[in-house]
């Protein structure tokens, strides 16, 4: 399934804030007003998600990876289950400062979850009291709340999907300042500025946040499909070069080998041509000696 106007339409992804609750930066992406509401420009919202759809297929084709956020109710599953369908990460309970700008630190944590994960799940739990058990959980369900999208994260994303950058100011704020380009669906109440690829729609109504989530998923899925091919091309590459230069070797390590048996071979033959000049040089020299004395006698 793609984007077309007809599905914007179908997800209420053209309705935007009451009149009084707008942002004038938004003034370009709206085409007019209706009851009181904003209505979003839809072909500005295709064109513009034609254009996110591209970087995010890019992004993902070239090993990178990107971060969900978005902590509003209606956001939170979705979130979730497009982001695990897409293997990417996400935040979609409460976004921790220094997140992004403190990775560090948040990296601590992240291990510490992982390490409580694998106390519980395996039979180290054993070598644990049940008071020790409960405090343990407890420290898991907390952990969680900010971390189970992350839990894998390594490393700083490459790109960041914002559902609403008004809420989730402070993640934006991060991303900024690290350079990590940010795709964002900004209602008609949003700043646009400082977001790099604004998708201009609804971000309250399920529907259209379920559209645009699932379509940024299976341009991941499909950008991973891209990676996956490049990587299996550059593995053949590296094949086929290790291939070749251990042929090389071989070829240079035979010829060497071919080089010392003439070597010895010509050793040999010298060895074996050597009496037979001495025999000969002998014979000339007798026979001199004898011409010499019946010389001599005469």
């Amino acid at each position: 399934m793609s984007i077309t106007i007809q599905s914007l339409l179908d997800a209420g992804a053209h309705f935007g804030h009451q009149t009084h609750r707008w942002n004038p930066k938004m003034k370009p992406y709206i085409h007019g007003a209706r009851n009181g509401i904003y209505i979003i420009n839809l072909e500005k919202t295709l064109s513009q998600w034609n254009k996110t759809r591209k970087v995010v297929v890019d992004k993902i084709s070239k090993g990178g990876k990107i971060i969900f956020v978005g902590t509003k109710p209606q956001a939170q599953e979705i979130i979730q289950e497009e982001c695990e369908r897409a293997k990417q990460f996400y935040v979609n309970r409460r976004w921790l400062g220094g997140m992004l700008t403190n990775f560090e630190t948040i990296k601590k944590r992240i291990d510490r979850l992982n390490e409580i994960e694998e106390i519980l799940g395996t039979d180290k739990i054993k070598e644990h009291s049940k008071k020790d058990i409960l405090f343990i959980t407890k420290e898991k369900q907390r952990l969680e709340k900010s971390l189970s999208g992350i839990k894998s994260m390594d490393k700083v994303p490459s790109l960041m999907v914002v559902i609403d950058p008004n809420k989730e100011h402070i993640a934006v704020k991060e991303a900024q300042k690290l350079g990590i380009p940010i795709i964002s669906i900004v209602d008609t109440n949003c700043n646009p500025d400082g977001i790099d690829y604004v998708i201009p729609a609804n971000d309250d109504a399920l529907k259209s946040i379920r559209l645009f989530l699932s379509e940024i998923a299976n341009a991941c899925l499909e950008g991973a499909q891209e990676y996956e091919v490049y990587v299996q091309e550059q593995s053949k590459k590296r094949l086929q070069a290790e291939a070749e230069r251990k042929k090389l070797a071989e070829q240079q390590a035979q010829s060497k080998t071919d080089e010392s048996i003439k070597e010895v071979a010509e050793e040999e033959n010298k060895k074996d041509k050597g009496p037979v000049v001495e025999k000969k040089v002998t014979k000339k020299a007798e026979a001199a000696n004898a011409q010499a004395s019946n010389t001599s006698s005469n």
